[in-house]
């Protein structure tokens, strides 16, 4: 399979919510306007176009085989500066959830963040699905909550529930990839994700300890199928298993009440549990919505999960 050039385009526009009774079942939809997209067309000006488009530095797009799970999934990965200088040196890596939205703003967050010496230089891979046209919505639900649940009201349809065969793919297709094609550090993995990403953020913190480092759930949709995550959650305290990660948990005092209660009933839970060997820092998020909080977010979960490997403390 062809995969497009190194240097991938991108273009797109912060998503905007409606306001209403089923604004909170919009939100765990991820839905938008104009998703990020690997590819766009130039539009003629009446008096000079086309102009050349927006490019994001430093990236590349990588289209992946069908999965097990008898999906198409797409990379957006993003490269440290040092990538081509240093061919000896491997790289932490943050994967994200929502790459079609989110890439940008994470990799940029990044840069911020490595230029004040708070975190080292990392691939950036954001994970998402190909095609001009495709059902993000509808596509990330399915995959990025662990059991089905319906709601009174809910703008969106299709099935729930198929996190763990996501997990699979993530754990034994997605990540031996980038750790095949690039200078990926095996034992420095981050984790990311928003909204229903948080929640497979959670779910894959629990499900598979250890394969991540770190956790960064922003806003996650802790309330998913009447907190299902406190009862696997409990299930997991139960075995005595050990939780060591870094997690960096958020919510906005903005954003519907059915999610940031369900974040603070989570918060509570891992506050009452003390795991050892888990680092942990919860903040929530002032005067933001539930697609707001992701600057502030990203930003602060970023600085925590890679703050060991900074060079400045």
């Amino acid at each position: 399979m062809t995969n497009p050039a190194p240097s991938a385009k991108f273009r797109g526009r912060p998503a905007k919510w409606s306001e209403g009774g089923a604004v909170v079942l919009m939100l765990l939809a991820g839905c938008s306007r104009t998703p990020v997209g690997c590819t766009a067309h130039n539009q003629a000006s009446s008096a000079h176009g086309p102009f050349p488009l927006q490019t994001v530095a430093g990236s590349e797009i990588r289209v992946l085989p069908r999965a097990g799970n008898g999906r198409m999934y797409q990379l957006y990965v993003g490269l440290p500066d040092s990538y081509e200088e240093e061919p000896g040196r491997r790289y932490p890596v943050l994967y994200l959830c929502d790459g079609y939205w989110d890439f940008n703003l994470v990799d940029a967050i990044a840069g911020n963040l490595l230029y004040d010496k708070v975190i080292p230089e990392i691939v950036v891979v954001g994970i998402g699905y190909p095609g001009e046209h495709a059902d993000y919505a509808r596509l990330r639900r399915s995959d990025l909550t662990p059991v089905a649940a319906t709601y009174d009201g809910a703008s969106y349809d299709g099935p729930s529930g198929h996190a763990q065969e996501f997990l699979s793919v993530l754990e034994h297709e997605i990540i031996p990839f980038v750790e095949r094609e690039y200078r990926a550090d095996p034992s420095y993995r981050v984790l990311a994700g928003s909204s229903l990403g948080g929640l497979f953020t959670l779910y894959a913190m629990f499900a598979r300890p250890g394969l991540f480092v770190g956790h960064i759930a922003a806003s996650p949709a802790a309330q998913w199928a009447d907190d299902w995550l406190l009862g696997f959650e409990d299930d997991f305290h139960r075995d005595g298993k050990p939780l060591g990660s870094r997690l960096f948990l958020s919510y906005a005092d903005q954003e519907p009440a059915l999610i940031f209660e369900g974040v603070k009933r989570f918060d509570a839970r891992l506050r009452e549990r003390a795991y050892p060997g888990l680092a942990y820092e919860f903040h929530p998020v002032q005067g933001e919505g539930h697609t707001g909080t992701k600057a502030e977010s990203f930003n602060r979960g970023i600085r925590f999960a890679f703050s060991p490997r900074a060079s400045e403390p």
